[in-house]
């Protein structure tokens, strides 16, 4: 449990900092004098993400709120359990935040449109590469011998 809470806490602690930026700048987007200019459709999708990345902060830093609430409790395992899933959340709703952020940029740039469409092409690199890989690389380990 020790090693699995430490690596776990390391993998949160590279999300965290990138996670933070992102919230940070989101909140100073309503700020700028063009802001007024997006659509309300835009709008909209900016909340979305601004949420999102708030979201995500609360999830992927819960884990060391947990851990301060149990430490020397003997609690490892429940500690471990709940920073697995919060991160596993934290992950999913950061690809969520990113992708409404590629959909907002995208879309101010060349049109609602294309703004979608990346929007969702994001959404499908983030569920290739953080979620189905895994998976299938998993599967595939799972079917072999332990070395």
């Amino acid at each position: 449990m020790d090693r699995n809470f430490a690596e776990l806490l390391q993998e949160l602690r590279v999300l965290q900092t990138g996670t933070q930026i992102l919230a940070g700048f989101l909140i100073t987007v309503p700020f700028q004098s063009r802001f007024a200019d997006l659509s309300e459709a835009h709008r909209m999708v900016f909340l979305i993400a601004f949420a999102l990345a708030f979201l995500t902060t609360a999830l992927l830093v819960g884990p060391v709120s947990i851990h301060h609430s149990l430490f020397r409790r003997h609690r490892k395992a429940d500690s471990v359990q709940a920073a697995h899933v919060m991160a596993r959340l934290g992950l999913l709703t950061l690809a969520l935040a990113i992708s409404a952020v590629i959909c907002l940029v995208v879309g101010v740039v060349l049109g609602a449109g294309a703004g979608w469409v990346a929007g969702a092409l994001g959404l499908v690199v983030f569920g290739g590469t953080w979620f189905a890989l895994p998976l299938l690389l998993r599967r595939l380990n799972g079917s072999s011998a332990a070395v």
